[in-house]
């Protein structure tokens, strides 16, 4: 567990840093460093307060250092001492309340930065807008139990990408400044992009260990490839290669007996079910005006059921500050009556395993599958996706023989699950870890960064 030590400003005194005697690690320091702004400084061991690190005041001001009263962590390298770390969590979509500066999302930024001082890092929030380049500073929002402040500060230890969409993600001036913090700063970016559906099972289908949990996915190119999987397995998915929140989803069934075709779908609000008597008939009253080479087609499993609706299970995983893998929450997610998914939104229901599994033995043995299919995915994607990836919400099926299928990887997963009475204690915990993350990674491209930017 690494040490947080309270920073005091002092006003007496110039350029000096009062430091306890365990930080004087047989290193000569010289400099003091805040994110990525560092000055000269004289370094003087006081006795009396073990957990204080003591700036002067002109120190303070030179760093741009905000007195915000966080314990933070002391890292050493090169004769400087690092205080931090300065996270930045890059987004867009800014207002111009005070109340609401970041519109909808503004409750969800504030609860995250709420975690600050039992992570022992300063975050706070920014966009394109913010940065001044010249001086290398950013006009940083901050929450305090008060409510929204704005500090100039220095660019960030590292930044934690939660850019809302795809988008926003496509935006060039946006890439721009990820790729200018990453190349000219050598700041770590974690969490950059979405995933795409196709793409994920693409590069995780030539891992051996992984493969068995992929459902048959392809991208549409004919309806012979839709006919062939009826075929197999009764029904299939249509799904939006690069959709979110369940939009966009065709469940198409096929009766062996009758010789009918079913679509199952949501349209304006309502959940919807339309029997043909051929595919074509099917995919022509369904899909007319649309781009199918945007859709993917993806094997049907029969899931477990709780009381005859389906039921998945999202699991979210987050490195933690010893930049290792955590399960962090789990949930199982009811469809709601005549439902192609899961989501809220479309009538599901979420619940705790407990609420599902009626017996213990049951829930344990689920618990165990998703768990270690979640990590082992979580290490996979890691090695198979660019960039640096802190956190992962999935979406897996059981089937009734008790197998496991992943159906979706999100790299910005959604809360909603988080609204559960029982599952609040989780929201905490994937909060405090995506930013006691940003500590591991601070230190890392401070004493390693040969690890980080390779």
């Amino acid at each position: 567990m690494r040490k947080q030590y309270q920073i005091e400003i002092l006003d007496s005194a110039s350029k000096t840093v009062y430091i306890p005697n365990e930080l004087n690690l047989r290193t000569h320091l010289t400099k003091l460093a805040f994110g990525t702004h560092s000055a000269d400084a004289a370094f003087v061991l006081h006795k009396t307060k073990k957990d204080s690190i003591v700036l002067s005041k002109d120190l303070a001001e030179a760093l741009n250092f905000p007195n915000l009263t966080i314990p933070l962590h002391a890292f050493t390298n090169n004769e400087t001492l690092f205080i931090g770390p300065l996270v930045g969590i890059f987004t867009s979509g800014f207002t111009s309340f005070p109340l609401r500066p970041i519109g909808d999302r503004t409750l969800f930024f504030a609860k995250l930065l709420s975690v600050k001082k039992t992570v022992g890092a300063i975050p706070f929030i920014f966009g394109e807008q913010h940065i001044n380049w010249e001086q290398g500073t950013i006009q940083g929002l901050f929450y305090h139990q008060e409510g929204w402040e704005t500090y100039e500060i220095p660019f960030p230890n590292v930044v934690y990408d939660r850019l809302p969409n795809r988008k926003s993600e496509r935006k060039n001036d946006l890439k721009a400044v990820r790729d200018r913090l990453q190349k000219e700063y050598l700041i770590p970016w974690y969490n950059p992009g979405f995933f795409n559906k196709l793409d994920v099972y693409e590069r995780l289908q030539n891992e051996e260990s992984i493969s068995r949990y992929l459902p048959e996915t392809h991208s549409f190119s004919s309806f012979s490839i839709i006919e062939r999987m009826l075929s197999d397995y009764g029904h299939v998915f249509l799904k939006p290669i690069n959709g979110s929140l369940g939009l966009g989803i065709h469940q198409i069934i096929y009766d062996k007996k009758e010789g009918n075709y079913y679509c199952r779908y949501r349209d304006r609000d309502e959940n919807r079910l339309r029997k043909y008597n051929s595919l074509e008939s099917l995919m022509r009253n369904v899909f007319a005006g649309r781009n199918l080479s945007r859709m993917l087609v993806q094997q049907g499993i029969h899931l477990l059921r709780h009381g005859q609706r389906p039921i998945d299970f999202r699991i979210h995983t987050n490195k933690d500050e010893n930049g290792e893998w955590k399960i962090t929450a789990t949930a199982a997610k009811i469809a709601g009556p005549g439902s192609v998914t899961t989501h809220v939104k479309s009538g599901g229901v979420i619940k705790t395993l407990d609420e599902v599994f009626e017996a213990a033995d049951e829930k344990e043995e689920a618990l165990k599958k998703l768990t270690a299919a979640a990590l082992k995915i979580s290490k996979a994607l890691e090695r198979n996706m660019e960039g640096i990836i802190g956190e992962i919400g999935f979406d897996f099926g059981l089937d009734r023989k008790g197998n496991v299928w992943l159906f979706e990887a999100n790299s910005k997963p959604g809360r909603s699950i988080f609204k559960h009475p029982q599952l609040r204690e989780f929201d905490l915990l994937t909060r405090k870890l995506s930013l006691s993350f940003a500590v591991f990674l601070a230190e890392a491209s401070i004493t390693k960064p040969e690890e980080i930017f390779r």
